[in-house]
């Protein structure tokens, strides 16, 4: 057997598997920017949104930083996978970027 890997046929954002006659390029974790191979601890370097943490890129929860990130009146901070979004808190609404009484 070949290792076609060793020639890195793959993309950036994709890993080699050398398979028996071929290969095969799969996509890395979210979390990476570039990878070795399959999962977040295999990241070259971790995505936008991400630290490394214990060997692995884990997301970082904006929410929950010393600075807040959802500076308006009546708003929440969600934390979501690698970034984090800022809603109106229960009972109100966005209107025209503010969140009003509903």
């Amino acid at each position: 057997d070949l290792d076609e890997c060793a020639t890195s046929p793959c993309k950036d954002h994709q890993y080699c598997l050398n398979t028996d006659g071929s290969f095969s390029c799969k996509a890395c974790d979210a979390s990476c920017v570039g990878c070795t191979g399959e999962g977040s601890d295999k990241c070259k370097t971790c995505a936008p949104g991400y630290m490394k943490e214990d060997e692995n890129c884990t997301d970082i929860d904006e929410c929950n930083l010393p600075e807040q990130v959802c500076t308006k009146e009546n708003q929440d901070c969600v934390n979501t996978s690698g970034s984090y979004k800022c809603v109106c808190s229960e009972g109100f609404e966005d209107k025209d970027g503010t969140c009003v009484q509903t």
